[in-house]
């Protein structure tokens, strides 16, 4: 196949660059051990004008990693982003047959990354917008086992371009995480991270919008080890396109907040307004019950019926969580089914 032609097709494509993986020199048999390979995912879409400096400064090689990939996830470009990523170095090009946004971008990406025999993954925005310098600890740490999930964790507050409601909104984010899942990260909505084979293999992203909070949720339910890693940031080279308007942003981010709590821990999602209706209708009710006794019942029918209706809610309510707890036990047992399945077809091509 011509690795410079352009292609497209109902389902994604591979592009192949010029250039082959970056392999370290061979080691001397007697600590023959499993190559490594780190594959360097960029999820674009649009970006031909930033690509070639952002990946000019991803690693070709990597310390204790004997191949290192990079592959683009081109979500339906309406410029030439592949063809700018193949002559800038990319190893392959994935390209989506059209806009599926960010989340299915990075999906996609894991995928294609797993099958290419990854054993890190490592997500780079096209934008260019974090230091690459920090890759090499990164992958470092998921080599080491101390995580399985490292996220890239940006100095929010001293980012000069960064407004002050987003600087809440990331501290928000990060704040919601660690009550959800017990995961501490200082910057949540941080795409820059790397993954060990295990972790992209057992994560599913729901949303379409984006991955970053659900990820960490899903991930700290699983039981996944996560990581935060101070990083720097370059200067903007363009204005986001995750946050086209303000009210958006944050109404798109609170569904997801709440579809993760829905998702992960339903008991206490629902258990908590139940528990406040039931709470209420028993004062209530207790209201009632003392005028009744002294003889005024009849002026506070009204607080009877009310008492009886938060009840009502309130029972209903924990029953839909007991219920919805009772699920995620099936999904669980449905994404280990997912995951032994995933092993099994996620292989390189031998």
């Amino acid at each position: 196949m011509n690795a410079r032609r352009s292609l497209r097709a109902e389902g994604p494509v591979f592009a192949g660059g010029p250039l082959r993986p970056e392999v370290a020199p061979a080691r001397d048999a007697r600590y023959a051990r499993k190559p490594i390979k780190v594959v360097i995912q960029l999820p674009c879409r649009d970006e031909a004008e930033q690509l070639p400096a952002t990946l000019a400064a991803l690693p070709r090689r990597l310390p204790g990693v004997d191949e290192v990939e990079w592959l683009v996830i081109d979500d339906g470009s309406s410029d030439d982003t592949a063809g700018v990523a193949i002559a800038h170095g990319a190893h392959a090009v994935l390209r989506l047959p059209h806009n599926r946004g960010l989340a299915r971008a990075f999906c996609a990406g894991l995928e294609a990354a797993c099958r290419r025999g990854a054993d890190v993954i490592v997500n780079v925005d096209g934008d260019n917008q974090y230091d690459a310098a920090a890759i090499p600890e990164l992958v470092a740490r998921v080599l080491a086992g101390r995580a399985d999930i490292v996220v890239g964790c940006r100095p929010i507050e001293r980012i000069a371009h960064f407004p002050w409601w987003k600087k809440r909104l990331q501290r928000l984010g990060s704040a919601v995480v660690r009550a959800a899942a017990s995961v501490r990260v200082d910057d949540a909505t941080s795409g820059f991270r790397a993954y060990s084979r295990d972790a992209a293999m057992r994560l599913n992203v729901y949303s379409g919008y984006t991955y970053t909070l659900e990820t960490l949720i899903q991930a700290g339910q699983s039981g996944l080890r996560v990581e935060g890693l101070p990083v720097g940031v370059n200067p903007p080279t363009r204005p986001s396109r995750l946050i086209r308007s303000v009210p958006q942003y944050v109404a798109r981010s609170v569904l997801t907040i709440v579809r993760s709590f829905l998702t992960y821990r339903p008991l206490e999602f629902f258990l908590a307004p139940a528990g406040l209706c039931m709470g209420l209708g028993a004062l209530i009710g207790a209201r009632f019950l003392y005028a009744f006794a002294h003889g005024d019942g009849d002026g506070h029918v009204q607080s009877l019926i009310l008492s009886a209706l938060l009840i009502v809610v309130g029972t209903v309510g924990a029953a839909v969580g007991l219920l919805a707890n009772q699920m995620v036990v099936n999904r669980r047992l449905l994404e280990e089914q997912q995951q032994s399945r995933r092993r099994a077809e996620w292989r390189p091509p031998a």
